[in-house]
């Protein structure tokens, strides 16, 4: 967005209102868009209350859950956040300190050496070059190390409201390709741009949360509940799949 507040035009041939991605969007048929916005209804009927579970109270400790929250869960960093957010109330505050006075407080979550150099930088940098406010553009929040696409998508949709993409991880991944809304062998990148065009804008963040909450809580990896679920009896491919099998082995 430009500083008149006008959005600024990047990609032109995308749709009204995603001219301002930098990236160009797929192109869906009314029918896949359609069944897409179906399947939403159906997960936001069954999930009203879906939200990030990370906890947090701000941005900046929102963005530093999420940078440990790689190749961890949800519950172990929620474990270890409280006291290092007590320790580190404010950007400046990890940024006054080095990586080895971080490592204690994330022993438990995997990677933590790493994370923990991370996060030290990530912080200085919004220390020293953002006066101490996490930044709310998708380029700025980039160029913190430790923060992907996905990592910015979290803080941009759940702490500033700004849709500037999906947030595409293992549950959002395996939903998307198991529902048909993206081919099977779709990238990473591939199935956020899917998404984006499937789905309103303004549904973006909350489309990760409803797709997280349902791949948790009935369409695991292993372990899945599908040939039980209402949803995915109707749209899981692994659900008619389980059926085939008992069906099969009857």
């Amino acid at each position: 967005m430009s500083s008149t507040g006008a959005i600024e035009i990047k990609t032109p041939g995308n749709p009204e209102g995603l001219q301002d991605i930098p990236f160009k969007l797929p192109r869906v048929m009314p029918k896949s868009r359609l069944r897409a916005l179906e399947i939403y209804a159906a997960l936001e009927a069954r999930y009203p209350d879906a939200h990030c579970e990370l906890n947090y109270s701000n941005p900046h400790e929102l963005l530093v859950a999420t940078i440990l929250s790689a190749q961890a869960t949800d519950e172990g960093v929620n474990k270890a956040t409280p006291a290092l957010f007590k320790a580190f109330p404010k950007p400046k505050d990890y940024a006054q300190v080095t990586p080895t006075t971080i490592e204690p407080f994330i022993r438990t979550i995997g990677l933590f050496r790493n994370k923990a150099k991370s996060v030290h930088a990530a912080m200085t940098a919004v220390a020293n070059e953002f006066g101490g406010e996490i930044p709310r553009t998708m380029d700025e929040l980039l160029s913190l190390r430790g923060v992907a696409r996905k990592t910015a998508n979290v803080v941009l949709g759940n702490a500033y409201g700004i849709n500037m993409g999906v947030v595409v991880d293992t549950h959002v991944d395996r939903i998307a390709k198991r529902f048909g809304l993206v081919p099977k062998d779709a990238s990473v990148t591939m199935v956020e741009r899917r998404l984006m065009a499937l789905f309103d804008r303004d549904c973006w963040c909350m489309l990760s949360h409803l797709l997280i909450f349902h791949g948790r809580r009935a369409c695991k990896a292993r372990g899945a509940l599908c040939d039980q679920d209402e949803i995915c009896l109707k749209y899981c491919s692994n659900a008619k799949g389980t059926l085939r099998q008992k069906v099969h082995k009857a």
